[in-house]
């Protein structure tokens, strides 16, 4: 039974896809990310966004644990009437529209959003038969909509290499859990120019 494991709706059931459709994180993985992720302080009052999303699970995980807003996407019409209803529970818990559920395929979503969009974390489960050069070029797309200081947790199958990182984004962390491995990422930010690099003006100030 896959549910909610903390915060306001800590406990909570939630719906699965039905079937085989997709790969759901198991909860062993769901809490020990979710550790990791209180521990850099990524989830309270963050803008996430939940890209194969599946059930919606770890963004409602987020809205459940303090996220100021939380963006599904999911292109199947079963699993995106899923997470409807599973955004429509944590909603109710929280009283506000916190969980927002968007039936769009990720590279589209990607290309509508505005161009002022930008997360502060996102998750990006994508099915583990997606070919690496499709998910290096959500990760490009992905790259211009992140706010500072932003995290990025990739979910891949353990057999499965480092995925690609565009330029504007840098791995920071990677952990393996049985048959999952989870890589964290962030924006690329370039070292600080010396001062001793920085030209003088022609009366030495």
């Amino acid at each position: 039974m896959t549910r909610i494991i903390a915060g306001a709706a800590g406990g909570t059931p939630l719906t699965a896809v039905p079937g085989s459709l997709t790969r759901p994180t198991t909860d062993r993985v769901k809490e020990a990310l979710f550790s990791r992720l209180d521990a850099f302080e990524a989830i309270a009052g963050a803008r996430v966004l939940d890209l194969y999303a599946g059930s919606g699970s770890l963004g409602v995980e987020s809205g459940s644990r303090g996220a100021a807003s939380v963006d599904l996407v999911e292109s199947d019409a079963k699993a995106s009437a899923v997470c409807q209803r599973n955004a429509d529970l944590i909603n109710g818990v929280l009283g506000r529209k916190a969980v927002t559920v968007h039936r769009s395929k990720v590279e589209p979503f990607l290309e509508r959003a505005a161009e002022a969009a930008a997360w502060d974390l996102v998750f990006l489960d994508p099915p583990y038969p997606l070919e690496e050069a499709a998910v290096t070029s959500v990760l490009q797309k992905l790259s211009g909509h992140l706010s500072p200081g932003a995290v990025v947790v990739v979910e891949r199958s353990s057999r499965s290499p480092e995925p690609g990182w565009p330029e504007a984004m840098t791995r920071f962390a990677e952990k393996k859990y049985g048959e999952t491995r989870l890589w964290f990422a962030e924006p690329f930010v370039p070292d600080a120019i010396d001062a001793e690099d920085v030209p003088l003006t022609q009366d030495g100030a």
